[in-house]
Protein backbone atom coordinates (compact mmCIF):
# COMPACT_ATOMS: atom_id res chain seq x y z
CA UNK A 1 0.00 0.00 0.00
CA UNK A 2 1.23 3.62 -1.26
CA UNK A 3 1.80 5.66 1.85
CA UNK A 4 3.74 9.53 1.93
CA UNK A 5 4.28 10.75 5.18
CA UNK A 6 5.54 14.15 5.44
CA UNK A 7 7.07 16.13 8.41
CA UNK A 8 9.40 19.07 9.10
CA UNK A 9 6.66 22.01 8.89
CA UNK A 10 6.21 24.06 11.60
CA UNK A 11 6.30 28.23 12.71
CA UNK A 12 9.11 30.25 11.60
CA UNK A 13 10.12 33.77 11.30
CA UNK A 14 10.03 35.53 7.48
CA UNK A 15 13.66 34.82 6.75
CA UNK A 16 14.20 31.37 8.20
CA UNK A 17 14.54 28.37 6.48
CA UNK A 18 12.93 25.17 6.93
CA UNK A 19 13.56 21.39 5.09
CA UNK A 20 10.70 19.17 4.38
CA UNK A 21 10.43 15.49 3.90
CA UNK A 22 8.52 12.87 2.90
CA UNK A 23 8.79 9.44 3.29
CA UNK A 24 7.65 6.99 0.41
CA UNK A 25 6.46 3.41 1.43
CA UNK A 26 4.81 0.88 -0.60
CA UNK A 27 5.96 1.34 -4.50
CA UNK A 28 9.68 1.62 -6.19
CA UNK A 29 10.22 4.97 -4.83
CA UNK A 30 13.21 5.07 -7.71
CA UNK A 31 11.38 4.56 -10.62
CA UNK A 32 9.28 7.74 -9.92
CA UNK A 33 8.86 11.08 -10.06
CA UNK A 34 7.75 12.91 -7.27
CA UNK A 35 6.36 16.23 -6.67
CA UNK A 36 5.83 19.03 -3.68
CA UNK A 37 2.59 21.08 -3.68
CA UNK A 38 1.43 23.41 -1.25
CA UNK A 39 -2.50 25.05 -0.57
CA UNK A 40 -2.51 28.34 1.55
CA UNK A 41 -5.66 29.35 2.75
CA UNK A 42 -8.26 30.57 0.64
CA UNK A 43 -6.18 29.61 -2.03
CA UNK A 44 -5.89 26.64 -4.63
CA UNK A 45 -3.19 23.87 -4.17
CA UNK A 46 -0.02 24.74 -6.36
CA UNK A 47 2.76 23.19 -7.96
CA UNK A 48 5.84 23.82 -6.12
CA UNK A 49 8.89 21.50 -7.18
CA UNK A 50 9.27 18.06 -8.55
CA UNK A 51 12.11 15.27 -9.24
CA UNK A 52 12.38 12.91 -11.88
CA UNK A 53 13.66 9.15 -10.87
CA UNK A 54 16.58 10.31 -12.33
CA UNK A 55 17.05 13.61 -10.30
CA UNK A 56 15.88 16.31 -13.09
CA UNK A 57 14.91 18.90 -11.10
CA UNK A 58 11.85 21.68 -11.39
CA UNK A 59 10.82 24.65 -9.34
CA UNK A 60 8.59 27.38 -10.11
CA UNK A 61 10.06 30.14 -11.45
CA UNK A 62 8.92 32.42 -8.48
CA UNK A 63 10.97 30.07 -6.17
CA UNK A 64 13.86 29.02 -7.85
CA UNK A 65 15.93 31.30 -5.72
CA UNK A 66 14.72 29.98 -2.67
CA UNK A 67 13.39 26.55 -2.49
CA UNK A 68 15.41 23.02 -3.16
CA UNK A 69 13.97 19.34 -3.75
CA UNK A 70 16.10 16.72 -3.71
CA UNK A 71 15.47 12.93 -3.03
CA UNK A 72 17.67 10.01 -1.63
CA UNK A 73 16.39 6.37 -3.24
CA UNK A 74 18.46 4.45 -0.75
CA UNK A 75 15.98 5.91 2.15
CA UNK A 76 12.93 6.94 -0.49
CA UNK A 77 12.60 10.56 0.65
CA UNK A 78 12.08 13.38 -1.23
CA UNK A 79 13.15 16.71 0.58
CA UNK A 80 12.16 20.45 0.18
CA UNK A 81 14.53 22.99 1.46
CA UNK A 82 12.90 26.52 2.11
CA UNK A 83 15.31 29.21 2.83
CA UNK A 84 14.36 32.43 3.29
CA UNK A 85 11.06 32.40 3.93
CA UNK A 86 7.99 34.80 3.26
CA UNK A 87 5.12 35.11 5.02
CA UNK A 88 3.09 34.51 1.53
CA UNK A 89 4.68 30.77 2.05
CA UNK A 90 2.40 29.59 4.99
CA UNK A 91 0.53 26.98 3.39
CA UNK A 92 -0.18 23.32 3.77
CA UNK A 93 2.95 21.42 1.96
CA UNK A 94 1.62 17.77 0.52
CA UNK A 95 3.87 15.75 -1.23
CA UNK A 96 2.65 13.88 -4.18
CA UNK A 97 3.34 10.73 -6.13
CA UNK A 98 2.29 11.47 -9.73
CA UNK A 99 1.87 8.67 -11.54
CA UNK A 100 -0.85 7.09 -8.88
CA UNK A 101 -1.83 10.05 -7.58
CA UNK A 102 -1.36 9.58 -4.32
CA UNK A 103 -1.31 12.05 -1.30
CA UNK A 104 0.64 12.70 1.85
CA UNK A 105 -1.18 14.50 4.61
CA UNK A 106 0.42 17.23 4.33
CA UNK A 107 2.42 19.58 6.96
CA UNK A 108 1.96 22.86 8.19
CA UNK A 109 4.19 25.99 7.54
CA UNK A 110 3.39 28.91 8.73
CA UNK A 111 5.51 31.87 8.19
CA UNK A 112 5.46 34.97 10.70
CA UNK A 113 6.27 38.30 9.99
Amino acid sequence: QVELVESGGGLVQAGGSLRLSCVASGFTFSRDTMRWYRQAPGKERELVAAIASAGDTFVVASERDRFIISRDNAQNTVDLQMNNLKPEDTAVYSCNLPRLGYWGQGTQVTVSS
